[in-house]
Formats: structure tokens, C-alpha cells, sequence
């Protein structure tokens, strides 16, 4: 007796009609929902930790001043000096009136250095100042 094993005739294909379409879907999702990086960040530093932060919700208006664990300031994407953070700071103040500087200063940096930094955005009329932390677990 010779046995024989029944196949199916019918094909089995996964329609791909509509493959183009997903993909055309996909990349417009990711292309309207991702942000791209506006500043490379050239210091080193390590945020201090907080037990309570505020989360702002216009970043908009926030300019961000990195000061590393060398005593490095990064405004935007250039290193600064101590003395150019006045004028650099005066003129975001003109273009924004509302501007908020966001300090973000590694853990280790001296605080009397910070206060420089505070007296030049003084003297820049930049006087909406915020410290950035990360939250204490």
C-alpha cells in the first residue's frame, strides 16, 4: 500500500501591495516626532543631584550655559570665556526678552566661579537663572 501525503494547492503568499504605504507611514512618523540635536556638548561635567525639581515647559525661552569640571563655559556650540559671557548673554537677551539661562554646572565646580558666572549674566540683564539637577533617588 503506498501512501501519499496531500499538499495543498493553494500558494501561500504574504501580500506585499501595501508594504510601500507602512513604510511611507513609518518614516513620516519618525520624521515629525523626532527632534534633531541642536548642541553638541563639548565639557565634561556631572549634574548634582536634587530632591525636588521643576520641570520647565517653555524651552523655547531657555538658553543653556555648560560649565565643565576644568572650568570650560560652553554657550551654544563654542567655548567662552569668562568675560565674553556678558556681551554673548546681552544680545540673546535682546533677541529674546523673556530668555531664561539654564546653568548646567558639574557637581565639582567651585561655587565662587559660579558666582562669576552669575555677576555676568547680571551685567547682561539676564536675570531669569535656573540650575539644572537630576532628581535624588
Amino acid at each position: 500500500m503506498h501512501f501519499e501525503k496531500r499538499r495543498a494547492n493553494s500558494k501561500t503568499e504574504i501580500p506585499t501591495s501595501s508594504m510601500p504605504d507602512i513604510i511611507f507611514m513609518l518614516l513620516l512618523f519618525f520624521m515629525v516626532t523626532t527632534t534633531m540635536r541642536e548642541v553638541e556638548v563639548l565639557v565634561s561635567f556631572k549634574l548634582p543631584e536634587a530632591k525636588a525639581i521643576e520641570k520647565i515647559e517653555n524651552k523655547r525661552l531657555v538658553q543653556y550655559i555648560w560649565v565643565g569640571k576644568d572650568k570650560r563655559v560652553q554657550i551654544n556650540d563654542s567655548l567662552v570665556k569668562l568675560e565674553e559671557i556678558q556681551n554673548i548673554m546681552y544680545n540673546k537677551a535682546v533677541e529674546m526678552p523673556n530668555v531664561i539661562v539654564s546653568l548646567r554646572v558639574d557637581q565639582n565646580t567651585d561655587m565662587g566661579f559660579v558666582t562669576d558666572i552669575q555677576q555676568e549674566l547680571r551685567k547682561a540683564s539676564c536675570l531669569r537663572i535656573n540650575y539644572s539637577a537630576m532628581i535624588k533617588v
